[in-house]
């Protein structure tokens, strides 16, 4: 029975190798499933540290970018800013002598024009009629520049305006006839009932009211003739340049002018008007360039005076006949009449170019003539 024994003994070592085996497989199949895991993981690990690292360097990189870009921005801004504030600061600079340039050519112009002159300042609604001799007055409403000048008799000889600048009644506080103020200065002459408180600059071309822009005018002449044709041709105009006006005395007593002398340019063209103080429909009819006027032609209450665009005037109910020549219908050349080249045609140059007054409205120079009163004849 030996052999049975040892036959028992080796089927159990060869189980319990086979076990040991199996357990050993088993141990060395968990080894390397522990070790391929853990090398995965490793890697894994590995991987997910270098992603990191390089999305922590990308971040650096964006950052340092952004930082180097908003860097590189704000010193151009800075840059920018610091460029503009010199050229805004050169730009002042520029202005402040081109201010300082005109401002000392202006002195320096006043000082040419007001030598022998002593500048006074004087309210613009000022009633008195007293003028002071050899003064110069800023006669212009507001921040216009129109100057007046005395003579040694207090007598107003001549004003002076680089620019006129029409009246502007929706900025300026001007009454409802279209004044600055609601008196003229009583300079003597004009308590005359023949005489109007008249403007040398009216109050529509920026004129103010005081002695210094006052001459008793022949209302007729203010209201309806050359003095009132003058300024509307300015005012449709759109103002004008380079004015100048020369008033002449008979006398050295006297404040009431012989005649005026107007200069100035508008759109280009100069322009002289010259004309006497005197009623220019009585100067008419001494002519014999009316028949008959009616009496009512000149009455008027003297408060409604001058120079204004919205002066009133009683209608003159002139009836006077006149020559063929007046209500010629027939064509005829602008340019030979016209000879200021103002496009409108005044009494004078009608009368010069041998046209006997009145005309009349179905005579061809009536629509390039100024027609006061509107009753289809101008110059009766």
């Amino acid at each position: 029975m030996p052999p049975v024994e040892e036959s028992a003994d080796s089927s159990a070592q060869v189980e319990q190798q086979q076990e040991v085996g199996t357990v050993k497989a088993e141990e060395e199949k968990t080894k390397a499933k522990e070790e391929a895991e853990a090398k995965a993981k490793a890697e894994a690990e590995a991987e997910a540290k270098e992603e990191a690292e390089a999305k922590a360097k990308a971040e650096a990189e964006a950052k340092a970018k952004a930082e180097a870009e908003a860097k590189a921005k704000a010193e151009a801004e800075a840059k920018a800013e610091a460029e503009a504030k010199a050229k805004a600061e050169a730009e002042a600079k520029a202005k402040a002598e081109a201010e300082a340039k005109t401002k000392a050519e202006a002195k320096k112009k006043e000082e040419t024009q007001f030598s022998g002159y002593k500048l006074i300042k004087v309210d613009g609604g000022d009633l008195s009629g007293y003028r002071e001799p050899n003064v110069v007055v800023d006669i212009g409403y507001g921040d216009r520049k129109y100057w007046a000048f005395t003579n040694e008799y207090g007598q107003l000889v001549r004003v002076i305006a680089d620019e006129i600048i029409l009246q502007d009644d929706s900025s300026e506080p001007v009454t409802s006839s279209g004044r600055y103020y609601s008196d003229e200065a009583k300079v003597p002459g004009v308590e005359s009932d023949n005489f109007d408180e008249g403007h040398i600059i009216a109050d529509s071309l920026g004129g103010v009211s005081n002695a210094y822009n006052i001459t008793p005018q022949e209302s007729t002449l203010n209201r309806y003739g050359d003095q009132a044709y003058m300024e509307k041709v300015i005012r449709d105009a759109g103002g004008a340049t380079n004015f100048e006006a020369i008033i002449t005395y008979p006398n050295t007593k006297t404040q009431v002018p012989s005649s005026y002398k107007y200069t100035y340019t508008i759109k280009g063209n100069k322009v002289v008007d010259k004309f006497d103080n005197v009623n220019p429909d009585e100067v008419n009819q001494s002519l014999g360039l009316t028949e008959s006027k009616s009496s009512n032609s000149t009455s008027s209450s003297k408060n409604s005076t001058s120079s204004s665009k919205n002066s009133t005037s009683s209608s003159k109910n002139s009836t006077s006949s006149s020559e063929n020549s007046t209500s010629s219908n027939t064509g005829g050349n602008i340019s030979s009449v016209d000879t200021n080249g103002n496009g409108e045609v005044t009494i004078k140059e009608a009368k010069d170019a041998g046209f006997s007054m009145p005309i009349t409205s179905d005579h061809w120079l009536y629509p390039y003539m100024r027609d006061n009163d509107g009753d289809g004849m101008v110059g009766e």
